[in-house]
């Protein structure tokens, strides 16, 4: 089978399209036929070696990607999903056997969940892992209804689905857009949408500029670190959504999104492909690519500005 591969660590050029073998679902395992594999900042830190501990031990080549869409192509023991079934799943690209990108995938039964219904497998691709992440960032809070909750980076797509589904869970929501994304960010249903401050150590004066009282909990989409603290009240909460170290300040509680260690995948992936089939969560897709294209997918990712996610169709 086609897959995406990594056989040395470096610039978007080392992506190649690969041949792998064709892997066999053990008990409790889907194979999934992918019809489409998003690309995320993950891909990115695994292809220029910044995650070269976590697939320490392995054999090169690496095969990125956390989320695929596509359809149920073979079961294990113990399985109730039936072959032919429209599905998405959760990848880990840590494990041996690879990740999100290729033309076949098997992954457990808890992170594979039939897809909404209606909606073009092509963009359901982009829903999996961000989508798990904003669940997990909300269920790190654990804001009562009412709540106010700032998100930075709302016109990615992991700050639109955060900014949904707190709008879904009853919190009042907060986001700071650049002038273009303005219509968008209080379409996806932001309450208040903050000027973009010209420099990230103004955040916090533009947030507290619209909620002096500050927000009860931030999650740091757009990972300006430090310079969000300020827009949280004391003893409140905050999210970030990658690994880095930052020490709190006025009894806020600082906390880490690590998708990976989500507790309850498969019913976190349910609710959300239910929340899609319904337009709680609306997909967007920037642009569908072929995975010999994966190089030129990466250098727009890297750019910045993409609003969506860009997709690999195999």
């Amino acid at each position: 089978m086609r897959a995406l591969g990594i056989e040395e660590f470096g610039g978007p050029e080392v992506l190649k399209v690969i041949d792998r073998p064709l892997p066999v679902p053990g008990p409790e395992q889907v194979r999934v036929r992918v019809t489409a594999a998003g690309v995320n900042p993950t891909d990115l830190l695994l292809r220029a070696g910044d995650l070269a501990t976590a697939v320490a031990g392995q054999e090169p080549p690496y095969v990125p990607g956390m989320d695929a869409s596509g359809v149920v192509d073979a079961v294990g023991d113990g399985v109730d999903l039936a072959v032919g079934e429209p599905v998405m799943a959760f990848v880990n690209p840590f494990h041996p056997t690879g990740g999100a990108q290729a033309e076949y995938v098997v992954v457990p039964r808890e992170q594979v969940v039939a897809a909404p219904r209606g909606l073009d497998l092509r963009d359901v691709a982009g829903l999996p892992m961000n989508g798990l992440t904003a669940h997990l960032a909300l269920s790190l809070l654990g804001l009562p209804e009412g709540a106010t909750l700032a998100v930075t980076g709302a016109a990615g797509a992991l700050g639109g689905y955060v900014v949904q589904l707190a709008k879904y869970r009853g919190l009042r929501v907060v986001a700071d857009a650049a002038d273009r994304d303005r219509e968008l960010i209080q379409g996806l249903g932001a309450d208040v949408v903050v000027p973009r401050a010209a420099d990230a150590s103004d955040l916090a004066a533009a947030y507290r500029a619209a909620v002096p009282e500050g927000a009860d909990g931030v999650v740091d989409a757009a990972i300006v670190g430090a310079d969000a603290l300020g827009v949280v009240k004391d003893g409140g909460g905050f999210v970030k959504c990658r690994p880095f170290e930052l020490a709190s300040e006025r009894d806020i509680v600082v906390q880490g999104v690590v998708v990976m260690t989500h507790p309850a995948k498969r019913s976190a992936l349910e609710e959300i492909s239910a929340l899609a089939e319904k337009g709680v969560l609306t997909l967007r897709t920037a642009d569908v690519l072929a995975p010999e294209h994966a190089a030129e997918a990466h250098r727009r990712l890297e750019a910045g500005g993409v609003r969506g996610r860009l997709i690999l169709a195999f």
